[in-house]
């Protein structure tokens, strides 16, 4: 039987704390990474920090205050079905593995589950893990209201459709970051980072600053969505078996999918999170 131990990510970036805003970009920063679990000095696990954490809080500096604790966690042991039903508990999109004193051993997200679904060859149809309604945006809504309607659903990506609601492209919080020019020495100042340049990753500033500018809300050039589009996305059909539809976002390094029902319209949005549904009470 899999176990956690089998797909987890064993080369985890940590911060210890205590610790500051700065010292958490720093490290977001140099990694190219988005989040990160907190530690204390001996290793053990206090809590998660993301770069979304830290610009919901832009008045906070301690670690401390802008980490979570609520994290939820899995043993290199615990099988595969186990790790999937806490992911879907609780709704987050990391697990941290751990072992019995806590220290940190590795991290599970979605995309780790694909690859047990695709080898597994889960037959179920997608329609059955679907589980957000589809919000399709016209081909000529401007940006800064779909980050607004990403704003208020936390939902990451949206279908684009046509006059006749016909199914042209689909939009992510990526591309709509894409729109947003940065000087790097204007965000290093206005991060509070130095000017020490050779220690920073240049894409891992790129994300966390875009972040900061649309957190800050300023203002994205009121251009159509069908300007910043994917066009003719890859969709999956409402009765493609489950462990195709992950084929096809493992291959791509996709998180979402278009589902089309029989009839060729657009049905849902398909989540790697909602695919992991496919492994709870699934015995191998």
């Amino acid at each position: 039987m899999d176990t956690v131990k089998d797909i987890m990510s064993a080369d985890v970036i940590t911060i210890v704390a205590p610790a500051t805003r700065r010292d958490v970009l720093r490290t977001l920063v140099k990694n190219n990474i988005t989040g990160m679990p907190v530690v204390d000095k001996e290793g053990v696990l206090l809590g998660m920090v993301s770069r979304r954490d830290i610009f919901e809080n832009p008045d906070e500096e301690q670690l401390a205050i802008l980490m979570r604790t609520d994290v939820p966690t899995v043993y290199q042991d615990d099988t595969i079905e186990y790790a999937a039903e806490v992911m879907l508990r609780y709704n987050r999109r990391h697990l941290v593995v751990i072992d019995e004193q806590k220290h940190v051993k590795g991290i599970v997200t979605p995309q780790d589950f694909l690859s047990v679904i695709i080898r597994r060859k889960i037959s179920a149809p997608v329609e059955q893990f679907i589980t957000k309604p589809a919000f399709p945006m016209h081909k000529c809504t401007p940006l800064p209201v779909v980050f607004k309607s990403i704003t208020l659903t936390s939902l990451p990506a949206y279908p684009v459709v046509n006059d006749d609601g016909d199914l042209i492209g689909i939009v992510t919080d990526r591309d709509l970051f894409d729109k947003v020019e940065i000087d790097k020495e204007v965000a290093m100042s206005e991060l509070g980072l130095g000017d020490d340049e050779d220690e920073w990753n240049w894409e891992g500033l790129r994300n966390v600053m875009k972040l900061f500018y649309m957190v800050e809300k300023v203002e994205l050039p009121k251009i159509p969505v069908e300007k910043v589009m994917i066009e003719s996305p890859i969709t999956v059909f409402s009765k493609t078996p489950v462990w195709d539809a992950a084929r096809i976002m493992k291959k791509n390094n996709f998180s979402q999918l278009p589902v089309r029902d029989l009839h060729d319209h657009l049905k849902a949005m398909v989540f790697d999170s909602d695919l992991v549904a496919a492994l709870v009470g699934v015995e191998e």
